[in-house]
């Protein structure tokens, strides 16, 4: 029985004399897979992803904070540390996410309505949920 293949299949495979040989790597590449919808997934995963509205703060809540916040005003040479829940916008969507960060407060800016803290960070008053301190359980 006789293959169409027969006359070539025993055959060295051919080498080519003026162009070099790809190398595996780059063989390779041509076998991976396609997307056709560049982007698609990340826009997928940004709709999926959710955010939180801003809380806003009753009258005893915010009459609490400023209390807190003359308190830190008034102990302010000590350095006192202080955890604060805050607001933080989100850049792409609406609404944002509530962070909790610990640091020393290193000033308060009455002007701009801002927490410093020693290591740089500021945090705006207006966006603040809670501030918490061995601080006030003494005081308050």
């Amino acid at each position: 029985m006789s293959n169409s293949y027969d006359d070539i299949i025993n055959l060295p495979h051919h080498v080519s004399i003026t162009r070099p040989q790809m190398p595996l790597i780059n063989r390779a590449a041509q076998f991976s897979p396609f997307s056709a919808l560049t982007g698609y997934d990340s826009a997928i995963r940004e709709t999926a992803r959710l955010t939180d509205d801003r809380i806003e703060l009753g009258d005893s809540s915010i009459a609490e904070l400023d209390m807190k916040l003359s308190i830190l005003t008034s102990e302010i040479d000590n350095r006192p540390e202080i955890t604060v829940t805050y607001f933080v916008k989100d850049a792409k969507k609406s609404g944002g996410a509530y962070v909790t960060i610990t640091g020393a407060v290193k000033r308060i800016d009455e002007y701009e309505r801002a927490i410093l803290f020693v290591d740089g960070r500021k945090i705006i008053i207006d966006y603040i949920l809670e501030i918490e301190s061995d601080l006030f359980a003494t005081l308050l």
